[in-house]
């Protein structure tokens, strides 16, 4: 995925760009990651006691949680205590030579330590600063704490994805981090940094994870536009009230993906299967989405599917083209041919940690950019370059 530069340097899309990184846990890093992919110089700033407490989080490898090591990579790593007076005048040294800083705590804590956007926007006018929160920098909710499944839960988005009970159900991918705040505040990033490369003027950048969950509400918006109202969860065309549409059991306890939403996949399905007389039952033909005739038809499909291992459908359906896939496993998608073919796992040895397999940016240019420039390191471990790097001199603790 990478390719050289005259000077046999990877170059990156977002290289001569600096980042300041205050951000914890996940949808900061995330974030800031991306940026560093895309050739940013990321400085990761810790503070000198627990730092970034994701290190500890979840499975560990060695010294360093595996959640951390996905999640902070090309970055460089500082430690700075912002309430000490020498450390608080070194940070605002390092904002006057950078582009965008991002920071993630909640609303008014920058500002008790003298360093919202404001005050910093005098010291470098062109700053991009970017806020992630949970509700946003204004509104009722403002001051609360929260996690993935409160953004979503005030956004309808949960109220929909229900398990065999009826029961919303926890999905395994924290979609108000990962696709809420960590990718707005990248295009949120961007978008200032372009302009500010226009009129040297910064400007605040105030990401809601939830505001994001709820924009990407797109059929549930809909639905209450045609309705009055939502519909039962589990009944819609994106959301089980399909045969077309669904998950189904093989024989093994694996499960098939059948996404035959247009009827020429559904009719290649119901040839494949040797029942063309279900064709009928697909949702274009007059079929009512979630009615009785639909959960008779899924049920025929689910005794059918359970006649055989999920091995031997996905040697079938890889044949033939009808929107039918297996449902992997982590551990097999990171082997399928799909992500090793397209350079989407990374592979690379760390000192301590060992192997380590991550994702790629999931962003492909017609020239290839991107490489490992630096692993996710202990917290200062790149405290004396950086400062060098930015020309701060500071006096020994």
């Amino acid at each position: 995925m990478c390719i050289p530069s005259n000077k046999g340097v990877v170059m990156g899309a977002l290289d001569g760009v600096r980042v300041l990184d205050l951000t914890r846990v996940l949808a900061g890093p995330w974030c800031t990651q991306l940026l560093a992919d895309l050739g940013a110089e990321v400085i990761k700033i810790e503070d000198e006691g627990a730092g970034d407490y994701a290190r500890t989080m979840g499975l560990m490898r060695h010294e360093t949680s595996a959640y951390f090591l996905a999640i902070n990579r090309n970055k460089s790593f500082v430690t700075l205590n912002l309430k000490d007076a020498a450390d608080h005048a070194t940070f605002l040294a390092m904002v006057r030579a950078a582009d965008g800083l991002i920071e993630g705590f909640r609303p008014g804590v920058m500002a008790r330590l003298g360093l919202d956007y404001a005050t910093l926007a005098l010291l470098n006018p062109a700053l991009v600063y970017c806020s992630i929160t949970g509700y946003g920098q204004s509104g009722p909710l403002a001051k609360k704490a929260g996690h993935d499944i409160n953004y979503a839960g005030y956004t309808g988005v949960l109220e929909q994805t229900v398990g065999p009970d009826g029961t919303p159900a926890l999905w395994g991918l924290q979609i108000a981090d990962l696709l809420g705040g960590a990718q707005s505040a990248v295009i949120g990033m961007l978008a200032g940094l372009i302009d500010a490369r226009a009129s040297g003027r910064g400007r605040m950048v105030d990401v809601s994870m939830t505001d994001a969950v709820f924009a990407h509400n797109v059929m549930g918006i809909a639905a209450v536009n045609a309705l009055g109202h939502s519909v039962p969860p589990g009944s819609d065309l994106l959301t089980g009230g399909v045969p077309c549409y669904n998950v189904y059991a093989t024989a093994d306890g694996r499960h098939l993906a059948v996404g035959a939403l247009e009827a020429k996949f559904w009719d290649a399905l119901c040839e494949l299967l040797a029942r063309p007389d279900l064709k009928p039952a697909h949702w274009t033909r007059g079929q009512v989405v979630g009615g009785a005739e639909a959960r008779a038809v899924q049920q025929e499909l689910q005794s059918l599917f359970r006649t055989r291992p999920l091995a031997e459908w996905s040697a079938l359906f890889a044949e033939h083209d009808c929107c039918v896939t297996p449902i992997l496993r982590t551990e097999e998608a990171l082997a399928h041919p799909l992500f090793q073919e397209r350079g989407m796992v990374v592979e690379s040895e760390d000192p301590i940690e060992g192997r380590l397999r991550t994702a790629a940016p999931p962003i492909h240019f017609s020239e290839p950019f991107f490489e490992v420039r630096n692993r996710a390191k202990p917290a200062g471990a790149d405290q004396e370059a950086v400062l060098e790097r930015l020309g701060i001199r500071t006096e020994p603790k």
